[in-house]
């Protein structure tokens, strides 16, 4: 298995049967993300919530590869209507596609989808749960602040061991409720998202990883830059 970080809340998953899941595919207009949108390659793209910096190439990417989009109801009828193949869900569903379980859990953060002309109803925002053929297990926030789910839902039921969280502020959580939140979902391992790629979100990671550090042994930070792999 390997995640491999692309700037911003964009990840790829590859997993233990070579299989390319794309989160957040904000590719050609990121500034932190060393790929062209022509070298990205997927089998199955989650799109958190309607905002262009998640949304991103998701269209551009399933149609080069014809990857299916999974997302909330209202992305994926807009998405059909569109011509794509896709799967809507909602908040507490899960599905099984190509040997991976993909649950929907929540998120605090709006959804509306702000890419087209006139700004379109986007349903609500969501974090994932992706499951691999191994049985890790990968929690993806999306944009989100801290909330009680991530104790008394996420961690107590689904019980991720890798988690990805944003720590870049005004829009998201900052370092410290970050830290709080890793503290509750208390994964094996916590990978920050969501900063340095605007000045509006600079962030130091390391200020995360220290917070982290002093309010729990068992949870590792791993600090990636954009390009970057982190390998099981």
């Amino acid at each position: 298995m390997e995640i491999i970080w692309l700037g911003h809340s964009a990840f790829e998953i590859i997993s233990d049967e070579n299989l390319k899941i794309l989160i957040d595919p904000f590719i050609s207009n990121n500034p932190a993300c060393p790929f062209k949108v022509e070298e990205i390659d997927a089998d199955i793209i989650c799109v958190t919530h309607g905002h262009s910096d998640h949304f991103g190439d998701t269209m551009e990417i399933a149609n080069r590869t014809g990857a299916v989009v999974i997302g909330n109801h209202e992305h994926s009828l807009y998405l059909a209507k569109q011509g794509f193949e896709t799967i809507g869900m909602n908040i507490g569903g899960t599905i099984k596609i190509h040997n991976i379980k993909i649950t929907m859990v929540n998120s605090n953060h709006s959804s509306d989808m702000d890419f087209i002309e006139e700004m379109g109803v986007g349903g609500s925002a969501c974090g994932f749960i992706i499951q691999l053929e191994s049985g890790t297990k990968i929690y993806h926030s999306g944009d989100t602040g801290v909330f009680g789910d991530m104790k008394d839902v996420i961690r107590d039921i689904y019980k991720p061991q890798i988690a990805l969280i944003p720590i870049g502020d005004r829009y998201t959580m900052g370092p410290r409720e970050a830290s709080i939140a890793a503290q509750w979902l208390d994964p094996d391992i916590v990978i920050p998202m969501h900063y340095n790629t605007f000045p509006v979100i600079e962030q130091d990671p390391e200020e995360f990883a220290d917070r982290v550090e002093s309010i729990t042994k068992k949870t590792k930070v791993v600090i990636l830059e954009p390009g970057q792999i982190y390998k099981e």
